[in-house]
């Protein structure tokens, strides 16, 4: 039996695995959301145009960090932060390809993250998300995220989780 593991690093927004990385995080988000509310998949050319209009460049340094999961050396998965306020930082784009679930590859990205945030000097971290990404939803509580009233008014989010960071120095 072959031992499988995750590596996490940071990794510019606009190299090749993060990109379709994110290509395979909207796709499903979106014909998720599309199947739900309109029975169809998302049209392929709004789907260009969001991909586009979106491309991350709020997760490079100085103000936030992409981080990219390979699972065996092979692009699994993202998370990225963002520092919205200089003590407050958003966890965003946490995804794991369909193929690599189940294999600890989501808390690892996500305790990833948070230590990047810290490294940020954030002090917490929020996040939105939908209501029917209930596996997301899953895992934020599993992470000790406790679900908060809105931090933004994106249109899609419905749920809004925030975590206090215990700083570096206690983690252990």
């Amino acid at each position: 039996m072959t031992d499988m593991t995750w590596t996490i690093a940071p990794e510019p927004y606009d190299s090749p695995a993060a990109a379709a990385l994110w290509r395979a995080y909207y796709t499903e988000v979106s014909d998720r959301w599309y199947l739900l509310h309109e029975g169809r998949r998302t049209d392929p050319a709004e789907l260009e145009r969001e991909i586009a209009a979106q491309p991350g460049t709020d997760l490079a340094p100085p103000g936030g960090q992409l981080l990219l999961g390979r699972y065996d050396g092979t692009p699994a998965g993202t998370a990225g932060v963002r520092l919205l306020e200089p003590d407050t930082a958003e966890l965003t784009r946490v995804f794991v390809l369909p193929g690599r679930r189940g294999r600890g590859g989501a808390p690892l990205l996500v305790a990833a993250a948070e230590e990047a945030a810290r490294t940020l000097g954030a002090r917490r971290i929020v996040l939105d998300t939908r209501s029917d990404l209930v596996e997301a939803r899953a895992l934020y509580a599993r992470l000790g995220y406790a679900e908060t009233g809105p931090h933004n008014t994106d249109p899609y989010a419905e749920h809004w989780f925030r975590k206090e960071l215990v700083p570096a120095q206690a983690v252990n």
